[in-house]
């Protein structure tokens, strides 16, 4: 049984706080179809409450996390633009170790995003 599990962390780096309320979408992808394995809201600490894949989950594979970047904007107070220059963030990586923990943070402000592989 795999021991690995996947967690993320949501910054807003525009306001300097964590990023409460933003929903987060996670696929796993086989032979190009997604297929919706969770479906979240990031806490006061713009966490998740348990693990976005727990460990009885965790499998290798392909996987999307759709960070829903402009509803949270909207809640926040930032000024509205139609179309928003972000709205849904997709960030597609894999997993090769089903014993490790995998942590992908994402920073997000009204015009960037950046991520990585925390720990």
């Amino acid at each position: 049984m795999a021991e690995g599990y996947l967690t993320t962390h949501v910054l807003d780096t525009a306001r300097g706080v964590p990023a409460e309320g933003m929903e987060i979408v996670l696929y796993r992808l086989v032979d190009g179809v997604r297929d919706e394995l969770a479906r979240m809201t990031t806490n006061a600490d713009g966490r998740t409450d348990s693990p976005i894949l727990p460990k009885a989950h965790f499998l290798p594979g392909t996987y999307e996390l759709e960070f829903h970047a402009g509803p949270y904007m909207d809640a926040s107070g930032v000024p509205p633009e139609a179309p928003r220059f972000l709205d849904v963030i997709p960030l597609r990586f894999g997993i090769s170790d089903p014993e490790s923990h995998y942590h992908v943070p994402l920073l997000v402000s009204p015009f960037s995003y950046s991520t990585y592989r925390g720990s």
